[in-house]
């Protein structure tokens, strides 16, 4: 049995272009000679962390051959219908068509002027290990380990530049989805209006949200943000995420917008905490995403910028956290921590100073606040007693009664145990909502 697994990284900039993109073009074009998709197209985000990323850091990949067994509509690029297949069957191919086919696709459409755009593609017979694709989400992948690894494995590759797509690539093709994994729905603009102000409409989206409830992440209401909607001038109309696919074709049928030139729907890794790795905090290094339990040890504090710092411990060390400034209303949770109360961080970590960028927090126990605020009650009448002056205990005036002790009071906190994430607006493609742990919890 004969087939082709192509994944495509870093054709994109922060002036435009966009990876999934060039995906459409290419799957439309390969479509157009003969070749059917196996499988939904993926879209896989890679370690979040990486300083040198270009956005989101996804990277995309899919299956070529001759289809059978179940087909699936999961896009219409330019008019044209576009289906994946189920199962795959014999089929010879001509390697270097295709890798032509693959070239001139990247040529044409690649961001290959921007100095930060290093574009890679890989074409394999097989998939790699999934442990190829575990070490990018989490870790940093060298280059140089890269190319080994395509050699050993007999490969067609080429990278643009510093080549540093072929890493993205190449992990894309090695993702064998587990049975946590989502989609998302992509739409895209007609090229005249790319880098024009986008019309996606607020309302719809909202009541999108709230009638089809396998999606997440579509509107921030407590910031009055449409997340569907991309901030650059790339060629995306919207996405939507879900974990079903078959309910991402009536979520986009609400949404009222500018017309859709081309969709294409997207098997994904986002929202699935994929990129986090418990760790102790003496094992935790910059650029990794990492869960981590412990004591608070330092109360929170603001710090110019608006961001809020505080510090948590365990037996084997102690590390700063930090709750940013884009988390908005998110930091007012981590400003009701003290020291004491027993935590489970999530978020990915900065180099310098060493900081986990906090995406989710699990307050495990709350430390319990004692304060002297009421002086003693009489146990004969019940009046509060008197004080006779400093250290000098007190005395019900009443009864006569004297104690030497003010009664103790616990404070109440205005924060409860559980999760807390941040909000919409701020959160990272691969960070699992609490709707989606919710759901998963009740089946």
């Amino acid at each position: 049995m004969i087939n082709i697994w192509i994944g495509i990284d870093d054709t994109d900039s922060t002036k435009g272009g966009c990876t999934t993109f060039l995906a459409c073009i290419l799957i439309n074009t390969l479509t157009g000679v003969g070749y059917d998709v196996i499988g939904f197209p993926r879209l896989v985000r890679l370690n979040p962390n990486i300083p040198w990323k270009t956005r989101g850091n996804g990277a995309i990949s899919f299956q070529v051959g001759k289809g059978k067994g179940k087909k699936t509509k999961i896009g219409e690029i330019h008019g044209k219908k576009i289906f994946c297949y189920s199962q795959i069957q014999s089929k010879k191919f001509d390697y270097n068509n295709i890798k032509k086919i693959i070239e001139k696709t990247i040529d044409k459409h690649a961001k290959l002027k921007d100095k930060n755009t290093n574009s890679g593609f890989v074409m394999l017979k097989d998939q790699p290990s999934f442990k190829t694709y575990k070490k990018t989400v989490q870790e940093i992948v060298t280059l140089e380990e890269t190319k080994k690894f395509l050699q050993l494995k007999k490969a067609e590759f080429k990278g643009y530049k510093n080549c540093r797509g072929l890493i993205g690539a190449t992990a894309s093709v090695a993702w064998n989805p587990p049975s946590d994994k989502t989609y998302e729905f992509i739409a895209y603009r007609k090229k005249e209006r790319w880098g024009s102000k986008r019309l996606v409409d607020d309302s719809s989206t909202m009541k999108m949200d709230k009638k089809i409830t396998s999606t997440f992440d579509n509107y921030d209401y407590g910031n009055n943000h449409n997340r569907l909607v991309p901030n650059s001038p790339c060629p995306v109309l919207y996405g939507i995420r879900g974990g079903k696919n078959n309910d991402l074709i009536d979520a986009s049928l609400m949404i009222i917008s500018e017309k859709i030139d081309s969709w294409l729907i997207f098997e994904t890794n986002q929202g699935t905490d994929d990129h986090l790795q418990k760790r102790e905090i003496k094992d935790v290094k910059a650029y990794q995403s990492i869960i981590a339990k412990g004591l608070v040890c330092k109360n929170p504090e603001d710090i110019r910028g608006g961001h809020v710092i505080f510090s948590i411990s365990d037996s084997t060390g102690s590390i700063d956290c930090a709750a940013y400034e884009p988390t908005k209303q998110f930091r007012n949770i981590i400003r009701e921590l003290t020291v004491g109360d027993r935590v489970e961080v999530y978020g990915g970590v900065r180099d310098t100073p060493l900081t986990v960028n906090l995406e989710k927090i699990n307050i495990i126990n709350l430390k319990k606040l004692i304060s002297k605020v009421e002086n003693p009650i009489c146990p004969n009448c019940g009046k509060h007693m008197k004080s006779k002056g400093k250290n000098q205990g007190f005395k019900c005036v009443k009864c006569g009664i004297k104690s030497d002790k003010p009664k103790m009071v616990e404070l109440k906190r205005e924060i409860k145990t559980g999760f807390y994430e941040a909000p919409i607006c701020a959160r990272r493609h691969l960070s699992k909502p609490l709707k989606r742990i919710l759901d998963n919890n009740l089946k």
